[in-house]
């Protein structure tokens, strides 16, 4: 029997990964989520030898069950290829005292790469599976890197269109430019009067909304998600903290079965739970670590059992961090209260309606002992870019910065000297200004002063997501209120 793969709101909304992957988000505004693990055979001893496709081959063929190894292969082959910078996908460096996965080595210098490298072509190839013909229109919020990462992966792909909305003003300037110079006849790049939230907020309404998927229908359209809603850009990342492990056990950090911490810097908390499906299917983890700049809801949720919303939004120096709606928070309360769809549904539905919702009695207490949680303001995340730069001269980008504080933070109030793993999600190159900044402590002039500055830091070529941005032309420059999205859709559309 292949995967079942479940909406966190509707017991009897069930499909495969395919059709999970294609539909992207459930149309019940649940997320389709595994209510079982896949049987996965982890034999570091040999899985220490393998190379990132291959580990890769491992994972996807058992969560992506009813593809077949041929069609798995070819997305692999497409995927981790050489766009990305290293022959290793992923690198495993210590720094300090534990070990950064540097995921930031694909074609926009974000870890948003390591899954939507591959995403379009499991999405193209789960679209022939069911017999699709409509064109899907791939449509996304962004707080700084998914916008990038899928459009470089989606540009030009045939049969589909890609909308991505990013907060004015609440992205860098590298990053926006990534954006807004995006070529491809099938992008699309608007800005919004509002935040992430609101973006996502009303991305997931468009979804939900019957009357626009009948006339998208109609037309031969229908939608799908690039961000981590949707299965197919979640599986993909749980690859690459089983190919850290086995990496760890090659350098003879750990041997096969050795425990590990793995420490996340996260705001929809995707990344995490990607760490956290890895556990289940018997990665040797003893704390996952939930690491939070300023917007701490989660790590507020974690000490307290309350998840409450009702705060201020702060724009921070870690963009893509600044959440306050953690969307994949609702599939880990889904496991949390055995899989229950409809307590799932009315919490969701208290946090829209209440702005918070409590799990304080009938939940699985084994998964709060599993998460640590901690977060780094804006003065501790600059100083520890500048600690870490003095003691390894290593830049870090301002996300692996609130991950590294977060975890130094907790190493040293618990003693717990496990070897631990933290997630780097980006290079120090998208955050040049900041980097920059907390290193020397003088302000460049602008990013790409920064940028000059920042090759002589760390005497790490500029990359080629980098190279050239200053001069492209920018093509996409629209911005409109957060309640006018949908009217921008249909105009792209042309419905």
């Amino acid at each position: 029997m292949p995967l079942v793969y479940q909406s966190t709101r509707d017991e009897n909304n069930r499909v495969t990964a395919s059709q999970a992957i294609l539909q992207g988000l459930a149309q019940d505004g649940g997320l389709f989520t595994p209510i079982a693990m896949p049987a996965v055979s982890l034999d570091f001893d040999q899985l220490q030898q393998a190379s990132y496709q291959e580990v890769a081959r491992l994972v996807l063929g058992a969560f992506l069950d009813d593809f077949t190894p041929e069609e798995i292969d070819h997305c692999i082959r497409h995927a981790y290829d050489d766009k990305f910078d290293t022959p290793a996908i992923a690198e495993v460096v210590s720094v300090d005292g534990h070990y950064n996965l540097e995921l930031f080595h694909g074609a926009t210098i974000a870890f948003k790469d390591m899954a939507l490298s591959i995403l379009p072509h499991l999405l193209t190839t789960a679209a022939k599976k069911q017999g699709v013909t409509n064109k899907i229109v791939i449509l996304t919020a962004t707080s700084g890197d998914t916008g990038k990462a899928a459009m470089a992966g989606f540009e030009d792909v045939p049969g589909t269109e890609i909308i991505v909305f990013y907060p004015h003003g609440g992205v860098s300037k590298i990053q926006e430019l990534q954006m807004t110079t995006q070529t491809g006849q099938n992008t699309h790049v608007v800005a919004i009067d509002g935040n992430f939230d609101d973006a996502q907020t009303n991305v997931k309404h468009m979804f939900n909304d019957v009357a626009l998927r009948e006339k998208m229908a109609a037309r031969g359209l229908q939608f799908s998600s690039a961000n981590s809603m949707n299965i197919g850009r979640l599986v993909p990342q749980i690859v690459y903290y089983v190919y850290a492990y086995a990496q760890l056990v090659k350098q003879g950090v750990v041997a096969a079965g050795d425990p590990i911490n793995i420490t996340v810097p996260t705001g929809n908390f995707g990344n995490i739970l990607a760490a956290y499906y890895a556990k289940l299917i018997g990665l040797p983890v003893a704390k996952l670590i939930c690491a939070s700049n300023e917007n701490k809801v989660l790590t507020d949720f974690f000490h307290s059992k309350t998840y409450d919303k009702k705060r201020e939004f702060k724009v921070t120096t870690s963009p893509s961090m600044d959440i306050l709606v953690s969307s994949n928070l609702e599939r880990l309360i889904f496991h949390l209260v055995g899989n229950d769809a409809s307590r799932t549904k009315a919490l969701m539905e208290a946090l829209v309606e209440k702005g918070e919702y409590s799990l304080l009695e009938g939940i699985d207490d084994s998964i709060f002992d599993l998460f640590e949680a901690g977060y780094a303001d804006e003065q501790a995340t600059a100083t520890e870019i500048k600690r870490v730069y003095e003691q390894d001269h290593y830049v870090e980008d301002p996300h692996t910065a609130v991950a590294s504080a977060v975890y130094v933070a907790y190493r040293t109030a618990s003693q717990d000297q496990t070897p631990t793993v933290v997630a780097s999600t980006a290079s120090p190159y998208k955050f040049p200004r900041v980097t920059v900044e907390a290193v020397t402590g003088q302000a460049p002039a602008d990013d790409f002063a920064a940028v000059d500055s920042l090759v002589e830091l760390s005497g790490v070529a500029i990359p080629k997501a980098v190279q050239g941005l200053q001069d492209a032309p920018v093509r996409h420059e629209t911005v409109v209120a957060a309640q006018d999205m949908q009217t921008e859709v249909e105009r792209y559309l042309g419905i």
